[in-house]
Order: structure tokens, then sequence, then C-alpha cells
């Protein structure tokens, strides 16, 4: 199958390529990026005149839930909302019941996925067994079974002396470390930022430091063992100086950011609605535009989701009870178009660096660029589109959402993986193609 994406602007992070320009796509490979290819062998003409196409967004930071809570959601659903949401590939986190600790349930994700899905999925193991920051897993045997990272996710590994062996054999076997970085002694009880909006609602807040003495400490176990570090949702400008500080030592650190952090603070709380409670917490005006000027600079390598849904009847619990997080793998593209890119924050390119290359480049994948021979991954984003966000329009089985009702623009118009549309919205209808369906 031949497939011809007319007249859109291209953008290939790699090289710095950014034209209008059409791309013919052979089977699962990129074979042409030039003007006016002929559409005589194609089998199909995708029309993306006044679109940009772009290579296909990797997300490091989802959870999928199953196996364990399919309730909240499950690989078939959270794919499919990364199909809707632009992402080819995404990452799921360890922290399912049973937990991803060992190469039984690593085999079950990846051959659930391969089953019910068209979207890529890489698993990150868990750090330690169960994820109760004792005794570290098998790192080498989680690697081979298709493991990209390790991490103990919102589960941070107190015990320095645990964090520092799990470092020390990370850097032996090659594989990152993706830190959740909050001190839980200084997080107790809190349910969001510590500030003055805490201090009004009554709610124990999270301080800064909770996050940044975590960040303190892995930096400097990464100094003193070698091992790959990825910073997972810094939300605070002190973090992201601190990172700053460790690349200007050539530390091999990355880290990410969320659209939820670069956009709302800690005064959108209104303590009534907990689609605001996330961890870690919404921050104040000063973080959100210190972490806006980090992505910028560089200094952030990657804009995750951290789309974590959970269940209504969950959410529902108020404030102080529910559980913290936000489902984002729909919203995300169209947030940070909306209010990054539209207002001049980073360029559309930028944008694929940062969704797309830089977080290929934390796995070493061989993803992220827009170039002939290369794997057909492309998501093409219609920068125009107008839209309210509406989670009962959701592929996830999570609706919990801080965006409900707020306009943005930048949807989602196609998401190829390996050369194939697992997901279209064209005239005002949609379509997700899974694995076991052929073609829309």
């Amino acid at each position: 199958m031949k497939t011809l994406i007319r007249g859109g602007r291209v953008l290939d992070p790699e090289s710095g390529y950014d034209k209008i320009a059409d791309i013919m796509i052979d089977d699962n490979v990129v074979v042409e990026i030039a003007e006016n290819i002929s559409d005589e062998d194609a089998d199909s003409v995708i029309d993306a005149s006044g679109d940009y196409v772009m290579p296909g967004f990797v997300d490091l930071h989802a959870h999928l839930r199953e196996p364990g809570f399919e309730h909240k959601e499950t690989i078939r659903t959270g794919t499919r909302a990364a199909a809707r949401g632009g992402f080819t590939t995404i990452c799921c986190m360890p922290n399912t019941r049973p937990v991803m600790d060992n190469v039984e349930i690593i085999k079950y994700v990846i051959e659930k996925a391969e089953d019910v899905s068209s979207v890529n999925v890489l698993p990150v193991a868990a750090v330690t067994a169960a994820e109760e920051g004792e005794y570290l897993t098998d790192f080498d045997a989680l690697k081979d079974a298709g493991a990209v990272a390790v991490s103990e996710d919102i589960n941070t590994v107190m015990d320095s002396r645990v964090a520092r062996q799990a470092m020390r054999l990370a850097a032996e076997v090659d594989i990152p470390v993706f830190a959740h970085c909050e001190d839980k002694s200084l997080a107790k009880r809190g349910v969001m930022n510590a500030g003055n909006r805490a201090k009004e609602l009554g709610f124990y807040g999270i301080l800064d430091s909770a996050e940044e003495t975590m960040v303190a400490r892995d930096l400097i176990l990464a100094k003193n063992t070698g091992a790959r570090l990825h910073v997972c949702h810094v939300t605070t400008k002190d973090s992201a100086e601190l990172i700053k500080f460790a690349k200007e030592k050539g530390l091999p650190v990355t880290c990410e950011v969320t659209a939820h952090h670069l956009i709302l603070t800690d005064n959108d709380i209104d303590g009534s609605d907990a689609d605001f409670k996330i961890c870690p917490p919404l921050r104040d005006k000063d973080d959100v535009e210190g972490l806006r000027r980090a992505l910028a600079d560089g200094v952030i390598d990657c804009i995750c989701t951290d789309h974590a849904p959970h269940h209504k009847t969950e959410k529902d619990r108020g404030f102080l009870e529910a559980p913290f997080g936000a489902s984002a793998l729909e919203t995300t593209v169209s947030l940070i178009w909306s209010e990054l890119v539209e207002k001049g924050v980073i360029s559309p390119i930028q944008m694929a660096e940062k969704m797309s290359l830089n977080p290929a480049k934390v796995l070493r994948l061989d993803k992220g660029v827009l170039q002939a021979g290369r794997i057909a991954d492309i998501t093409i984003i219609d920068p125009n589109d107008k839209y309210v966000i509406d989670s009962t329009k959701f592929a996830s089985l999570g609706k919990n959402t801080p965006f409900e009702g707020r306009e943005v623009k930048g949807s989602v118009k196609y998401t190829i993986v390996a050369g194939k549309v697992v997901y279209a919205h064209k005239d005002g209808n949609e379509t997700i193609v899974d694995k076991d369906i052929a073609k829309l």
C-alpha cells in the first residue's frame, strides 16, 4: 500500500526541515519527501493542506492501569486514547496490580498491546519488588523482556542507599531511570501546592522542597554512578535550575514537563473539583513561567502527558480523599498548541522536538524523525481547528480532566503508525482503528 500525504507543512526536528511538501509512504516506510510528488502510484491520498505534519508523538509517561485497575483504564482504551491524542508510541508506568516488577507482567503488557492496538506500547518496569522500596528487581531480565526504563513512579525510592544501588545497576545494564522526585516525608498529608491558596482552602500543602531535595539527591547519585537519569514531570523553576546546572556539568540527565504544569497554577483550584488534584501538584505562577522558560531554552527536554485516568466515583470523593491524576492523552497536543505554540513560547518545530525527537532520544529509539527511509510514524495537526474539550468524547475510560469546557485550537487530524492510519478526524467524523481492523 502506498499513501501520499499532500501539501502539508512538514517538520523534521532532527534536520530542521520545515517546508510545504508531500510525503510518499510505501507500506510502513517514508520513501520520499518532496514537492509535487505524483499521486499516480498512490493507493490513497491524504490532503494535509494547511496542516502541520510531524513525526509521531512519543509519550514517555502514561498510566494504562492494566493489569489490576481495569475500571480506570485498559490497554485497549488507553491506546485508543493515545491514537486520538496523536501519540504513536507511549511508555506505560509500572504501578499496576500486580506491579510490573517481573518478566511475566512485562510480557503480558507487550503481548496484550500487540493484540489490541496499533500504537507502540513500551513498558517501564519497577525499580523494586512490588514498588516497596527495598529489593531491586532484575533489571537485566526486565530489559531483555522489553522494558525500556525502570521507575518507582509515584512511589519514590526514599532509601538513598537503595536508590544508589538501583542507579549503579541501571548504569551497568544501560537502562534509564525515570525518577518521580518527591520526598514523601515533606509531602505527607499534602493534597496541593503549599502556598497562599492552600491556606485559604485549609488544605495541607506540598512544599517545593519535597521535589527539589529529591531532584538534587538523584542528580548527585547519577553523577556518582553514571546512570542515565530522566526526571519525571518537573514542576518548579528551581528543579529546572538544578537540572540545568547538572547538564552544564555534563551529567547524562534529561527531564520532562506536562501540559497541566505549563498552563495551570494552584490559584485555579477551588477545592471542590478533584480533577485539579495532581501529583506533583500544580504550582504557582512563578514556577509556571520558569518552566516555560526552561522548556523554550532547552533545559526541559520533553513534554509528556502523565496520563493518569481514574473512575468518576473515585474523583467524586472530594478533594481531600480523591486520588491524584488527570486524564491527559487526548488533551495535551491541543493544549500545547493553543497555550505555547500559538502564544510564541515555543515554535512548531520545537513542539515536534519536545514531543517526538527528544523523547525518542531518551530511550534511544529509531523514532522521532520524519525522513526518507525511516518508519512512517506521523502525526498531522490542523492548527486552525477550534473545539471545546469535552471529556464525554474521550476514548479513555478516565474523564478526569481539569480542562473540561476549555476552548482550544490545534486538533489531531491523523495519527499514522508504521504507515497505517490508526486515527482520522475528517469532516467532523472520527475513526479510531484498532490493530484487529485492517483499514478505515
